[in-house]
C-alpha cells in the first residue's frame, strides 16, 4: 500500500500519462462495443416486418409474386401460400396496407431526380424492380375492374359462361382483335411474332444481355403457311439460381405428345413450386435428365420451319434457356383491351368448351396446356379474327370475374383460388378497400361493393386526402398521375445517367514518379476493387493515371485512401473527372450512403476463395449478419473478389468493418453506396449495357436460400498481396487518421436518425 501512495503524490511521468490515456480510450471502446452487443441482444417487440434480404431473381417482383403477397398480407398462411421472394414476419399484427401507385413514373424518374426523392428512400427500406406494367394495373394487381360498356352482363346465365349468341351489342371494328388483324382470315405467317414485339415482351433474342448462354434451335428455315405447329408448355421450379426447367412437354399438330420428360434442375431446389407444377421432391428422385439433354432433343425434333405454340411462350424459352424465331404466343394472339392476357383456362372454356387446370388436381399438365395452346391457335387459323370477335371475350371474361366475386364464401378456403383477388380477399374477410385517386382515373372503374372510392381533383388533394382516410382502412390504394416523359426524353436521359455514373465511377490520380512501377501501381488500385479500365496519362509534367471500376464503393474507397498521401515523396490526390455531371457527386455519394437501403450493408475488396469458410468459422464475431453477397462471373462461374455483407443494424456493419479492415483480415471496406436493383437497371439499357453482375447470395439461417445471376466478364489480373504491399512505397498521411473512437462517436450521431423498417409498408 505505501508504495502506491507514494506513487499518487508523485506527478506521473510523460510516458504513463500516455499509457493512462490509451487505457481511458480503450475503455471507451470496450464500453462503445458491449453498449452495441446489448442493444443487438435486447428482445424486441413482436412486430409485423419484412425480412431484411429480398430473394428475387434479377431483384425483379412480377405482378402475380406482388399480387399474392398483397393477398398473403390480408389473409395469412391460412388461406393463401407464403410468398416465395420473401418473408413478412407477424402477419396477424400487421395494422394496415396502403399502395401507392405512382402512374407515369418509372425507374428512370427515381435515379434522375435521386435527390429530391430523401423521404421516399427513407421510409421504403426494401426496392424492388416490377415488369411494365399495362394500363389496367389496378385490374392486375387489386382486382378493381373497369365499367362494362358491351350490355346488361346481369341477365346472363349465371350457371357458366355465356355463349356468343347472348343479346349483347358488339362493336367489331373496336375489338382489339379486328384492329390489329383485320376481320379476313389470316394464316400462320400473320399470327408470327415480329421481332420488335419479342424484344417488347421479353423473348429471349440473339445478342441480348440476359442471353448470352442461350442455345439456338437451328428453326432457320422459310416459315410458310404450310409449317408445321408445335404446342410447347414447360413446368419449373424455384432453385438457388432462379427459375429452372422441371417438366417439358411438346404436341404436334395432331395432337400427337412427341416429347414429355421430367428434368433435374442444375442446382438446389428452393420451392417446387407444386401447386402450380404439380412437381414434388420425389417425382424427380429418380431423375438423371438435364436441360441439356432437353436442349439436344429439341433440336433434333424440330424441321427448320416449326413454329412453337405456347401461351406466355417466353417464359417457356427461358426456361429452356433457348432462342427461337418463330413463334405464336396465344396470350397476344387473343389481343385484349388495355394490353391485359386472357388465361390460358379461360381462353380453354370460352373458345374450345373445355375445363383445364382442375383445382382438385395437383399443379398443372404440361402436355394439356401444350396442347390447348395449339388447339387456340388452331382455332384462329380456321375461323378468323372476325369469329372470334364475335364471341366477345372481354365480356365473357368481365362476367366471370363479377360471376367469381358475388359467389362469396363463409371461410377464407375460397383464397386459395388460382384466380381469386385482392378485391375477393378483402370481401372474404369481411373488409372494405379504400381507393383514392383523380377523377379522370376512376371514371371507368366498375363500383364495387367492398370498394370505397374518394375522387379527387388533383394529386395534392389526393395526398390531403390520404392523411385523413388511410388510417381508417386495413387496405388502400392511394394512385397519383403524372405526365411521362416522350420517347426523345427518355432515351436521352437514360444515356445521360449511364454518363454519370461512368464518371462519379472514374478515378484520376497523380502526380506520381517517372521511375513509379506500374505493375505495383495497378496492383494499388485494383486493391481496391474489380478495375474496368487502366490508363496512364503522359501529357502531363508528371504521370496521373485514369482507373474505371466496375462499382462505385471502389471508386469511393480509392480517393478516401489514396487522397493526400505521399508516395515516393510526392503527395498524390486523388479525384473524380469534373464535369457537368459530377459536380454534385459528393453529395450523391453522402446520399446513397444514408439511403434505407444501403443502412447496415457494407464493401468488401480483397476476398479470396477461403473467405467464405473463414467468415464462416469466425460467425459469432459479426453479430447480426444477415446476407453474405458474392459476385461471380458471368463466363467462368468465378468468384470475384470483392463481396457485400447486410447487417441487421448499422452499428453491427460498422463494428464488422473495423474487424475487417484491421491486420488479421487485411481487406479493405466501406458501407455500401448502390443497391442491386440500380445495378441492374443501369446494365439492362441496350445495346451498351453488359449483363448484371452474378450474385451467390448466402442468407442467414432462418432463411437458407440461395440467389444467383449472371455478370459481366472478371478482370483476372492477381489483387495485391502481402508481398506486394511491402514492396510499395509506405504512404504517409498528410494529417493522423482520427481515432476508432473517434470515428465510432461520429458514425454513432449518423446512426442516431430515426430507422423506418417499413413494417406497415
Amino acid at each position: 500500500m505505501e508504495p502506491e501512495q507514494d506513487n499518487a503524490e508523485k506527478p506521473p511521468g510523460r510516458g504513463r500519462r500516455r499509457r493512462a490515456a490509451q487505457t481511458r480510450l480503450g475503455g471507451a471502446a470496450e464500453a462503445m462495443q458491449a453498449a452495441w452487443e446489448r442493444e443487438e441482444r435486447r428482445p424486441r417487440a413482436k412486430k409485423a416486418r419484412l425480412s431484411t434480404v429480398l430473394y428475387t431473381e434479377n431483384s425483379e417482383v412480377t405482378h402475380e409474386q406482388l399480387c399474392g403477397f398483397l393477398k398473403y398480407a390480408i389473409v395469412g398462411e391460412s388461406g393463401v401460400p407464403k410468398p416465395s421472394w420473401c418473408q413478412l414476419f407477424h402477419q396477424n399484427l400487421l395494422n394496415n396496407v396502403v399502395v401507392f401507385v405512382l402512374q407515369g413514373m418509372s425507374q428512370l424518374h427515381f435515379y434522375r431526380f435521386y435527390m429530391e426523392f430523401g423521404f421516399l428512400r427513407k421510409a421504403f427500406r426494401h426496392k424492388f424492380r416490377l415488369p411494365s406494367p399495362s394500363s389496367d394495373f389496378l385490374a392486375d394487381i387489386i382486382g378493381l375492374q373497369k365499367k362494362e360498356t358491351t350490355g346488361d352482363l346481369s341477365k346472363m346465365s349465371k350457371g357458366s359462361l355465356p355463349s356468343a349468341s347472348s343479346n349483347v351489342s358488339i362493336n367489331l371494328q373496336d375489338d382489339p382483335i379486328i384492329q390489329k388483324y383485320g376481320s379476313k382470315k389470316v394464316g400462320i405467317f400473320k399470327c408470327l411474332l415480329t421481332k420488335e414485339e419479342m424484344e417488347t415482351f421479353h423473348f429471349p433474342l440473339q445478342g441480348f444481355p440476359d442471353c448470352e448462354n442461350f442455345v439456338l434451335t437451328k428453326c432457320n428455315g422459310c416459315v410458310t403457311d404450310n409449317s408445321p405447329l408445335f404446342g410447347l408448355d414447360c413446368e419449373m421450379c424455384l432453385t438457388s439460381k432462379g427459375r429452372e426447367l422441371t417438366r417439358i412437354a411438346l404436341v404436334a399438330e395432331g395432337g400427337g405428345c412427341v416429347l414429355d420428360e421430367l428434368v433435374k434442375p442444375d442446382n438446389k431446389v428452393l420451392d417446387y413450386l407444386t401447386s402450380v407444377s404439380g412437381i414434388t421432391k420425389q417425382s424427380l428422385e429418380l431423375v438423371t435428365t438435364k436441360l441439356k439433354d432437353i436442349q439436344r432433343k429439341l433440336k433434333a425434333l424440330l424441321p427448320p420451319d416449326a413454329v412453337l405454340v405456347g401461351h406466355s411462350l417466353d417464359l417457356d424459352l427461358k426456361a429452356l434457356k433457348m432462342i427461337h424465331p418463330y413463334v405464336i404466343d396465344t396470350s397476344l394472339l387473343y389481343v385484349r383491351e388495355q394490353g391485359r392476357r386472357f388465361k390460358l383456362k379461360f381462353l380453354a372454356k370460352a373458345i374450345l368448351g373445355k375445363d383445364i387446370q382442375n383445382p382438385d388436381r395437383l399443379g398443372h399438365d404440361a402436355t394439356e396446356d401444350a396442347k390447348t395452346a395449339l388447339e387456340l391457335a388452331q382455332y384462329f387459323l380456321k375461323y378468323g379474327p372476325k369469329k372470334v370477335a364475335e364471341l366477345n371475350l372481354e365480356a365473357l371474361a368481365r362476367h366471370q370475374e363479377l360471376h367469381a366475386g358475388d359467389q362469396g364464401q363463409s371461410s377464407t378456403a375460397g383464397v386459395q383460388q388460382h384466380n381469386a383477388s385482392v378485391l375477393d380477399c378483402l370481401h372474404l374477410m369481411g373488409q372494405k378497400l379504400l381507393l383514392l385517386t383523380r377523377e379522370t382515373d376512376t371514371s371507368e372503374l366498375s363500383s364495387s361493393r367492398n370498394c370505397a372510392t374518394v375522387t379527387c381533383l388533383s394529386n395534392k388533394e389526393v395526398l390531403e386526402q390520404a392523411r385523413v382516410e388511410v388510417p381508417l382502412f386495413p387496405f388502400s390504394v392511394v394512385q397519383f398521375s403524372f405526365e411521362g416523359f416522350s420517347p426523345a426524353l427518355t432515351k436521352e436521359m437514360k444515356q445521360r445517367l449511364r454518363v454519370k455514373w461512368t464518371e462519379i465511377s472514374t478515378v484520376y490520380a497523380g502526380p506520381f514518379s517517372k521511375t513509379y512501377n506500374l505493375l505495383a501501381l495497378k496492383r494499388l488500385f485494383k486493391s481496391f476493387g474489380p478495375v474496368q479500365s487502366f490508363s496512364l496519362i503522359v501529357e502531363t509534367h508528371q504521370p496521373h493515371v485514369c482507373v474505371q471500376y466496375e462499382v462505385l464503393e471502389a471508386a469511393q474507397l480509392a480517393i478516401e485512401s489514396l487522397d493526400g498521401i505521399l508516395i515516393d515523396g510526392i503527395r498524390v490526390k486523388a479525384q473524380r473527372p469534373v464535369t457537368k455531371l459530377t459536380l454534385d457527386c459528393d453529395t450523391l455519394v453522402k446520399e446513397l450512403e444514408q439511403d434505407a437501403e444501403n443502412r447496415g450493408t457494407i464493401y468488401l475488396a480483397g476476398v479470396s476463395e477461403t473467405f467464405q469458410p473463414r467468415l464462416l468459422q469466425e460467425s459469432s464475431l459479426f453479430v447480426g449478419l444477415e446476407a453474405v453477397i458474392l459476385p461471380k462471373n458471368f463466363k467462368n462461374r468465378k468468384q470475384k473478389k470483392y463481396s457485400f455483407l447486410k447487417f441487421k443494424t448499422f452499428g453491427s456493419a460498422q463494428r464488422a468493418l473495423s474487424i475487417f479492415n484491421g491486420r488479421g483480415w487485411k481487406l479493405k471496406g466501406r458501407h455500401a453506396l448502390t443497391p442491386r436493383h440500380l445495378h441492374l437497371w443501369l446494365q439492362s439499357q441496350p445495346p451498351e449495357s453488359r449483363s448484371p453482375s452474378g450474385l451467390h447470395i448466402l442468407p442467414p439461417p432462418f432463411e437458407q436460400q440461395v440467389n444467383s445471376e449472371g455478370g459481366p466478364p472478371e478482370d483476372d489480373s492477381p489483387a495485391l498481396g502481402p508481398e506486394d504491399r511491402e514492396a510499395l512505397p509506405q504512404p504517409v498521411p498528410r494529417h493522423p487518421l482520427p481515432h476508432p473512437v473517434a470515428r465510432n462517436q461520429e458514425l454513432s450521431r449518423i446512426a442516431a436518425w430515426p430507422r423506418i423498417d417499413g413494417d406497415k409498408k
